[in-house]
């Protein structure tokens, strides 16, 4: 008898249903065959199912056995699809019936013993099955909170094969998991890193402050021990809550590269990632030979932090390029092309020269001009044209060291950056754009619109500072946060002259 399934596969975040069927021919010698592209793990799936169906007490009778996986040309991969499979095999062999299987979603990996495992990828499953209307998802329990974040179709938590089977046949009662969306926005994150922990520093927690309310790039350049790396992991200190689309955004992203947490349904807190400068390129923007998201698509809608910026690879910096200005990455293969999106606001911290020492006053620099110039190769010129705020972080005075509070805190810059991000939900309500830093076009002309006396000023900084027609772009995105935190309207000098002082490597007299 055929028999058929529905269960997804993974295309990027987002997941396409696979129609699993299996067909049970009593005439032939007894054999199993599997065809649809499937990989490793799927292939393996057969030996997981026979022995969970057997210790869950069910017997197949001896058959030939053909399981299709459909499309056929599209590539499975993954222990998904032992709960469907184990299932289909069931309706084929006339234990259930085709009926109850029909309109419902299933994922799960099956033990020896019949119990089922959590897998990754199933909030995009859950979308799926939601926009085909499906009547349901049978997932694993640990799975459960993850999927009922989409409303409107019911999840249901089963632990073991056995379970499954009974539920369908109607002989239990499962109650569909349901998460309370109002608890899980209400559990605001605790920061233990406070901006009144940083001594000195101002001009850099300015800079933060303007970068984390436009979501511009950021690159800190000063000697050891300045408080670079301490500034930026105070970061996360005074982002905003994601928005619930943003959220189920990062939760897929997450959610597919299997790094969700136990039990966590949804991300609401921006990501802040930190991956060590001995990173690959595949492990910065993602691939591999099953391609998964890179450390810049983890830190879509959050923070990509890269420390000691001129000791990655300059091979690993140059990819960089594609996901900074498009903000999504592009994998392509022989076989298969993926994109993962990754618009992450970039923080970047480096040493002004292979000692550190080169713009500090108190230590002599051993460096020479040519040590300089090889270690600042490292990062090209188009790398460094599309990082918005290039700030100088000085070493910190003792008369800043041994002041007992600083000026800034992290609750009152909190409170300037969540409302200019109200101004800019307004203001791009309607728009293309959701943030200043992804003006462009149209928009950068109706919302930065200057006057004469602001277009000599710029003008005159373009020619004296050479800046390119990027660098002009991201000057006059940084001069709109500006006014936005002033709560002003218009652009005028003075917000154009504090975004060009953030080029500080525009500024600099280079060796």
């Amino acid at each position: 008898m055929l028999a058929t399934v529905v269960t997804t596969a993974l295309l990027g975040i987002d997941a396409y249903p696979v129609y699993l069927e299996a067909d049970l021919a009593r005439s032939g010698l007894p054999a199993f065959t599997m065809v649809g592209l499937a990989e490793g793990a799927v292939k393996e799936s057969k030996e997981r199912v026979f022995t969970a169906l057997k210790n869950s007490g069910f017997k197949l009778p001896p058959s030939r056995i053909t399981v299709n996986l459909a499309p056929a040309d599209m590539r499975k991969e993954g222990s998904s699809y032992d709960l469907p499979l184990a299932l289909c095999l069931l309706a084929a062999a006339e234990v259930l019936p085709q009926n109850v299987l029909d309109g419902f979603y299933l994922a799960g990996e099956l033990s020896l013993n019949g119990a089922l495992k959590p897998v990754s990828g199933i909030l995009p499953m859950a979308l799926q099955a939601k926009a085909a209307k499906a009547r349901g998802l049978i997932v694993a329990k640990e799975n459960s909170a993850e999927a009922s974040v989409v409303q409107d179709i019911p999840v249901y938590p089963v632990e073991s094969l056995r379970e499954a089977a009974l539920f369908l046949l109607g002989e239990q009662r499962l109650e569909p998991c349901v998460s309370d969306l109002d608890a899980i926005w209400s559990n605001n994150p605790v920061h233990h890193l406070d901006f009144k922990d940083v001594k000195g520093q101002e001009h850099a927690k300015r800079a933060i402050e303007i970068a984390a309310a436009g979501s511009h790039n950021l690159l800190f350049m000063g000697p050891p021990g300045s408080g670079k790396t301490m500034l930026a992991k105070r970061i996360p200190s005074v982002l905003p809550l994601l928005k619930f689309q943003e959220a189920l955004e990062v939760t897929k992203i997450y959610s597919v590269a299997g790094k969700l947490e136990p039990e966590q349904s949804l991300i609401t807190e921006r990501p802040f990632r930190a991956p060590h400068h001995t990173i690959s390129d595949a492990g910065l923007i993602g691939g591999g030979q099953y391609p998964r998201p890179g450390e810049v698509s983890l830190a879509h809608q959050g923070v990509l932090f890269l420390d000691e910026l001129a000791e990655f690879k300059k091979q690993v910096l140059e990819v960089l390029r594609q996901p900074i200005e498009d903000g999504r990455v592009t994998i392509s293969r022989a076989a298969i092309s993926l994109s993962y999106p990754a618009n992450c606001m970039l923080v970047a911290a480096m040493n002004p020269c292979p000692c550190g020492y080169w713009t500090d006053e108190n230590h002599p620099c051993t460096c020479t001009p040519r040590q300089i110039q090889r270690y600042r190769a490292k990062l090209s010129g188009p790398l460094l044209d599309r990082i918005d705020l290039q700030v100088e972080v000085p070493a910190v005075p003792y008369k800043e060291l041994k002041k007992t509070q600083s000026s800034m805190d992290s609750e009152s810059m909190r409170q300037r950056i969540f409302a200019a991000h109200s101004l800019q939900d307004a203001r791009y309500a309607e728009g293309n754009c959701r943030i200043n830093s992804e003006l462009s076009g149209d928009d950068l002309q109706k919302h930065c619109k200057l006057t004469d006396t602001e277009h000599d000023f710029l003008e005159q900084a373009v020619h004296k500072l050479g800046l390119s027609a990027r660098a002009y772009t991201r000057v006059l995105r940084i001069a709109r946060t500006i006014a936005d935190l002033s709560r002003e309207e218009k652009i005028d000098v003075r917000h154009l002259a504090e975004a060009i002082n953030f080029r500080f490597l525009d500024r600099e007299d280079l060796v």
